[in-house]
Formats: structure tokens, sequence, C-alpha cells
């Protein structure tokens, strides 16, 4: 059995652990950020003064054993404008969250609690268990303060930061030091990945870990965080916020993205993330990894559980 650490948060995450939790042969932890401060999320830490419980719910379901009414259900939003008050806007999961946190006095509890209820295949684990917020310091010496906020900036991002000492859940630690491989991605690299990385035990725990650690890089820029950025940048940005080294592979598809599709992108204002350079000082590894529905970019649970699969039982990977 070998131990697999995925660090991040939002959908992309989700969709890792959808295809990993298939795989027998691994031990699987979910370091998840708890910094988000938009929608349901936000409104429920303001206040009741809990981390935020939105991506450790969409973590929770790609992690259920099976899909069932319940799991299904975690994700349901209420009708009606947050403004409305009441339950309007609220996911059922991140009440359901908040309620066994209150009830158990302890947030971790209740992700415990839960994760028994859905028969949960792996530990997830909270990068903090602190109400945190995230500020960003924009290339034009700006700083934006709150998660949400941050893209709504259309000003290139120089780096992520917290004004507070935050301390890692020693479980987070705990995972990386006993980890075999890990995993960073998908995602958004500012608001989803970078938060976790730049906790200081977090950082110095996989400074120290021996594990093969592999990012699984984006296919399309995200407006406002990563505008035109290569394959090259985003590493560069990890290694910024973190160490040289901290990347041993990455990552990316090798999927023709038909025109039809990158103009839809082009008009959000996304653009594909290119190789900008043949040699690097780590592994890049190119695969079919994507996924074409509705005219979206998504990556695909399955082709993502193939390729760790290759790689975690030693297979020669190209």
């Amino acid at each position: 059995m070998k131990n697999v650490v995925v660090i991040g948060g939002g959908t992309g995450q989700s969709i890792i652990l959808r295809g990993m939790k298939q795989l027998e042969n691994i031990n699987l932890s979910a370091i998840v950020t708890v910094a988000d401060d938009g929608g349901s999320t936000g409104r429920l830490r303001r206040q009741y003064n809990i981390p935020a419980m939105g991506d450790i719910r969409s973590v929770m379901c790609a992690l259920a054993e099976s899909e069932t009414l319940l799991s299904s259900l975690m994700n349901y939003r209420f009708e009606g404008d947050e403004n409305d008050g009441d339950i309007s806007g609220h996911n059922l999961g991140n009440l359901i969250l908040t309620a066994l946190s209150q009830s158990s006095g302890n947030f971790m509890n209740a992700i415990q609690v839960f994760s028994k209820v859905l028969n949960v295949r792996g530990d997830i684990i909270p990068s903090t268990e602190q109400v945190i917020t995230l500020f960003a310091t924009m290339e034009d010496g700006t700083i934006v303060r709150g998660e949400s906020n941050i893209p709504k900036f259309k000003n290139q991002i120089k780096r992520v930061f917290y004004e507070e000492e935050v301390k890692a859940s020693q479980m987070a630690v705990d995972a990386i030091k006993k980890a075999d491989y890990i995993v960073f991605g998908i995602g958004s690299l500012y608001t989803s990945i970078l938060p976790n990385l730049i906790i200081g035990d977090i950082k110095e725990a996989l400074k120290n870990s021996f594990a093969k650690k592999i990012y699984f890089c984006n296919v399309m820029s995200q407006p406002g965080e990563t505008d035109y950025y290569s394959l090259e940048n985003h590493v560069q940005a990890l290694v910024d916020h973190t160490f040289p080294g901290i990347i041993d592979i990455v990552v990316t598809h090798n999927n023709e993205l038909k025109e039809k599709t990158l103009a839809k992108y082009a008009a959000m204002g996304s653009t594909p993330v290119w190789i900008q350079q043949e040699q690097h000082d780590y592994q890049v590894i190119r695969r079919d990894l994507l996924t074409f529905e509705n005219g979206l970019i998504r990556h695909d649970s399955d082709k993502i559980r193939d390729i760790m699969e290759e790689l975690i039982n030693h297979k020669e990977v190209i």
C-alpha cells in the first residue's frame, strides 16, 4: 500500500480524487484549503466563526464510496438570493457540516463523523483549523483581501499570503510526512492550491519529504489569476511561494483543442496553457487526459486514475 496525498481545493481536486479512489493499492488523503470566503461558505464562516467548508463538502462527495442520494443532496443549493436571508443560497452539505461543528464543538470531528456517514474512501484533512483570510499582492502593488475578491482584479498576481500566523492541522503535516506520492492540482493556482502550500508547517513538511511530487497542470488559463500563463509559469509560481524542486513531475494533456471550443473560452478571457520550452528541471508527461462535453474542456477522472496507476506501479512513463 502506498500513501498518496492530494493537495488543493475546488472542483479540480474533486476530479482527481474521484478517479484516485478507484485505486486499490493506496491509502488516500486529501488536504483541502479552507480559505474560501465567498457564497454560502463565506456567510457561514462569518456567522459561526468556523473554517470554510465548501471545498471540504465537494471532496466528501467525490470520495464517497458510491453516489448515493445523500451524497448528491450534499451539493444541493437552496434557491433564492443570499440577501433574502434564512437558507436561501446555502448548500445543504454546508449547513449539515455547520450543524455538526456546532453540536460537537469541533470542526475536525464534524468532518470525521460525516465522512463515516458517507462511507468516504480516505481521509479528508483541512489544511488548518483556523478561520483564515487570504490576501494577494498584485503586480501594481495593490493588496486584495479575501479569496473570492482576488480573481476580480484585472491585474497579474505577484503573491498570495496570510497576514496572521497560520498553524497547519497536525493531521495534514503527518499525512505529508508519511506520503509516498504527493499530488497538486488541478484547479485555481493562487486560490485553491497555494493557500495550502504557503502555510509554514506544510511548506516545511513538503521540503523535508522524500515523496514523489506530481503536479497536474491546468489546460486553460484562469481569468484574473493566470492570464496567458504557460506550464512553466504555473510551476514557477509554486516554486516562488515555496522552494526550488517542489515539483518532480508535471502531467499535462496531449489532446487536440478544437478552434470552436477555444473561441468559446477566448470570449471568457481564457487561453490555452502552452509548454514554453523543451528542457525542464522536472519531468513533463503528456497524456490523453481530457473530456469534451457541451463544448467544455474538463479533465477525466478515469484518465487521471490511469496515469497515477502507472506512476505508483513504477511503470515506465514517457
